[in-house]
């Protein structure tokens, strides 16, 4: 059981600053004690994650710089499997809070919520709950073996392998995501070589179709 959600210690990971302050302001009012830490990548995430074992909760944009449509969770579940993690997001689309429980996240909160609902879910996932909207609730697909079989694989995947996965997704020639990442054509070649590799794939092709069942989807 975590501490007392009023003395809890949460990481909001989002990378708008007003958000992140907003949110802050309406946590305050509900839990006096707590403390909060922010990130506004998933670099950063991911190093104040490694910093700091004691947190009780992760709040995760899905679409924060380097985290994808779901990269960032998967990601996270690999490396820090006890941690409770909930999406904040501004969608609100069944299929993608489905995945998301899917693979493992403890709640799904819509950033529409009112500050006194965000409380009450988070108070929800801190007593070990599931929490989603109620309007999906009862009708969310579960994600087949298969594709859990593909998150163990993207998993596999360093955040600068993602990078290189969904530049190729777009469509972009070695030389040009090698300028992206201010990295070198043989850089990018290794990398490439490594994610065929960890997706057990053969071609550029296989490997982007591979990550669209996922709906990863670059950054913009």
């Amino acid at each position: 059981m975590p501490r007392e959600a009023s003395m809890a210690k949460f990481l909001i990971a989002d990378d708008h600053p007003l958000f992140r302050e907003a949110l802050q302001g309406a946590l305050a009012n509900h839990y006096p004690e707590l403390q909060l830490r922010e990130a506004g990548d998933l670099d950063a995430t991911l190093a104040a994650l490694q910093q700091d074992d004691d947190l009780d909760l992760l709040l995760l944009d899905l679409h924060m710089p380097g985290s994808g449509d779901l990269y960032g969770l998967i990601r996270i579940r690999e490396d820090f499997p006890l941690l409770p993690v909930a999406i904040i997001s501004g969608s609100e689309d069944a299929a993608v809070i489905a995945k998301c429980i899917g693979f493992g996240a403890l709640g799904f909160i819509p950033k529409s919520l009112p500050s006194a609902q965000i409380a009450e879910a988070i108070d929800a996932i801190l007593q070990g709950d599931t929490w989603v909207p109620n309007e999906v609730r009862g009708r969310l697909d579960s994600i087949t073996d298969e594709d859990q079989e593909l998150a163990k694989k993207v998993a596999d995947l360093t955040p600068q392998q993602y990078r290189v996965l969904f530049l190729l997704h777009e469509g972009l020639l070695n030389k040009q995501i090698a300028y992206q990442l201010n990295i070198t054509e043989a850089t990018v070649k290794a990398h490439i070589t490594a994610i065929f590799r960890k997706l057990g794939v053969y071609s550029r092709t296989q490997a982007v179709l591979l990550a669209e069942r996922l709906q990863l989807e670059p950054n913009h």
